[in-house]
């Protein structure tokens, strides 16, 4: 069992609301897709996991951390913020001219690796890391956070085996599998299962876990930085919207914002963890 199970779980409730109200005070964001991955994102920052320095995101031993699906990005600005990377009045700025906080990830923003532009750009950028990381000899891990509609692209299947071929085991994919895109289902659009035996095709490390279960995401992370010669994918199950009765799931919200009697019933399911301690 996790010691600071309690700690993650409340940090769960924290942060969608963190989200939750940055993102209606501007009325742009991807509400739903920030929520699916929250369980991801704590686990990696307080979960004993990604390494970092408090109150210093240039940190030249850091690892790197890129959100490849760049329309969730604004669900780690909360983190970065409580972690010192910037005030917390720049949450209030969140897509204004007058804040540095972007709708999408930008580099130009601390404790943000890498811009995130095009679906399937980051995996590329993340196996030059990995790799001038193996060259310099330093231990620095890099972590990306997929969606599954990346699985579309060409470029992350050619990721894939470049980082197979170089064996960047201080390389490690999660995919978000939320099962959503914005048009649909992704398997209606394009069919991308058996997603674990294709990643395990191209010579990678396998883990298929529950993405909003404590235990397992982090047993998963904990396995996936022993180096062994390959690199690592964690396939994490996912609910997008996860936390909102009425977005659980549901495509619609992928890009739309609430009106004001869906805000007040979002607050109220906010009230109450959707995860249990």
């Amino acid at each position: 069992m996790l010691n600071n199970k309690k700690l993650l779980v409340n940090k769960s409730l924290w942060l969608r609301k963190e989200i939750f109200e940055m993102v209606i005070r501007v009325n742009q964001g991807h509400i739903a897709s920030a929520f699916s991955q929250c369980e991801i994102v704590i686990s990696l920052f307080y979960g004993n996991i990604l390494k970092y320095k408090k109150g210093y995101p240039n940190y030249p031993n850091r690892d790197r951390f890129i959100i490849s699906k760049g329309h969730s990005a604004m669900g780690v600005y909360p983190i970065l913020s409580d972690i010192k990377y910037f005030p917390k009045s720049e949450l209030k700025k969140y897509g204004t001219p007058e804040g540095i906080l972007r709708i999408y990830g930008d580099k130009s923003i601390p404790g943000i690796d890498s811009t995130s532009g095009s679906l399937s750009q980051a995996p590329g950028i993340a196996c030059g890391f990995a790799l001038a990381s193996k060259n310099d000899k330093k231990k620095i891990n890099t972590f990306v956070i997929l969606s599954d509609g990346e699985h579309y692209e060409g470029s992350l299947w050619e990721s894939a085996m470049f980082a197979s071929h170089h064996n960047l085991d201080n390389l490690i994919f999660i995919v978000d599998r939320n099962n959503q895109i914005i048009l649909g289902k992704v398997e209606d659009c394009l069919d991308i299962e058996p997603l674990d035996e294709k990643w395990k095709s191209f010579g990678w490390n396998v883990h298929k876990i529950d993405g909003h279960n404590y235990e397992e995401i982090l047993d998963s992370l904990n396995n996936a930085i022993i180096p062994n010669g390959k690199p690592t994918v964690i396939i994490a199950d996912t609910i997008k919207g996860k936390g909102i009765s009425y977005m659980e799931d549901v495509t619609r919200w992928h890009n739309t914002m609430p009106n004001k009697e869906q805000i007040k019933i979002a607050r109220k399911n906010l009230k109450k963890n959707c995860i249990e301690v």
